[in-house]
């Protein structure tokens, strides 16, 4: 089965819509499916306390101002949007909020995605599952009750659906990556099941990709030194071009499980 290669700019691109084009050149270049994005409407997510609170940033010295400083808007998605298309990529975002999620309805993307700390917020999931497009479901952070009650959504109204195992550590060190656990999932559920990563490093993912997974996701940057809270979890351009490069040839690789002589032998 084909692995659905996810690029995950996310916030990576620090609202500059320069370095998200170069982001996207990247997933371009290296083979990659899709890029991913995440999109908040900051007075539903967060507190107007914490907003309120100090931060210092580039744009200004409150979280309201950083956090407003990452995201685009309806008319930079627009930009996204024929970006990706001219580059030959499909392009969606995770949604924190409902509003989100409605204004995200205006583009012409072909999946969704629940992150993982949404699984718990059933209004927002069966707002997704109504759109009927295909959904990918991290699992970091919950329990198997989380997950069932979103599957059960999911499958009360027949929208296409895939989860994703996750560790939400960024970055996650190799010895909490528990792979198995995709075993477990695809058993447990009886659907697909992806992985979305945040290690350092490409072995774990092709670790993962030989478990026979069905989508990767792998947060890229253009350098894992510049300013943003994912960029140490994130993979610079030539690891994800050789990512890409070795999850295609481990999909050929994997083959049937069928004994045989073949006439090379």
């Amino acid at each position: 089965m084909t692995i659905t290669v996810v690029a995950e700019i996310g916030i990576n691109h620090n609202g500059d819509m320069d370095i998200c084009k170069k982001l996207i050149d990247v997933a371009a270049d290296a083979g990659a499916d899709c890029v991913k994005f995440q999109k908040r409407d900051i007075d539903q997510v967060y507190t107007q306390e914490f907003l309120a609170s100090p931060r210092e940033s580039q744009w200004g010295t409150t979280q309201r101002d950083q956090k407003l400083g990452l995201e685009f808007s309806a008319e930079e998605y627009q930009m996204i949007e024929e970006y990706c298309k001219r580059k030959g990529l499909e392009w969606f975002a995770s949604a924190w909020d409902i509003n989100s999620q409605k204004f995200l309805r205006q583009f012409n993307s072909k999946y969704n995605k629940v992150a993982s700390a949404m699984i718990v917020h059933t209004e927002l999931l069966r707002e997704i599952a109504s759109e009927g497009k295909h959904t990918f479901i991290s699992t970091g952070m919950t329990t198997y009750d989380d997950i069932q009650a979103a599957v059960d959504i999911f499958r009360q109204v027949n929208c296409s659906f895939e989860l994703m195992h996750t560790v939400s550590t960024y970055p996650m060190k190799d010895e909490n990556a528990n792979l198995n656990m995709i075993k477990t999932l695809r058993k447990k559920f009886d659907c697909n099941v992806g992985y979305s990563g945040h290690e350092v490093g490409l072995a774990v993912s092709y670790a993962a990709a030989a478990l026979g997974i069905t989508s990767l996701e792998r947060h890229i940057t253009l350098n894992r030194a510049m300013y943003g809270s994912d960029q140490a979890a994130s993979v610079e351009p030539p690891g994800f071009k050789q990512l890409v490069g070795a999850v295609r040839k481990i999909e050929v690789a994997m083959g049937d499980g069928i004994k045989k002589t073949i006439p090379e032998e």
